[in-house]
């Protein structure tokens, strides 16, 4: 009788993401638990980044899964230097492709 295998457990995905802040700023970040991320950052003080924390509510706009936390932080480095400009046309590209 073969021996049974184990299902692999489930790669995890880093993922870099964008929220529009109360004030329509956009705030980028990485994470790899985003419900718990976008949680704190509304809702735990001391969990939530300042600057979003002073410009709540904070709601997702865009996210995009990377293999690494290395390749989250390069293209999370990337999107902070674009200008508003491209970043709301990145989130409208996401919107599009979904």
């Amino acid at each position: 009788m073969p021996a049974v295998q184990e299902p692999l457990p489930r790669e995890k995905h880093w993922l870099v993401y964008v929220l529009r802040c109360a004030d329509h700023s956009l705030y980028s970040g990485i994470t790899l638990d985003l419900a718990r991320r976008l949680s704190e950052h509304n809702q735990q003080p001391g969990r939530a980044a300042a600057y979003t924390w002073a410009r709540r509510p904070v709601r997702l706009v865009y996210k995009e899964a990377h293999r690494g936390r290395a390749a989250a932080s390069r293209r999370e480095a990337e999107i902070k230097k674009m200008t508003k400009a491209a970043k709301e046309q990145l989130i409208r590209a996401g919107y599009e492709a979904q």
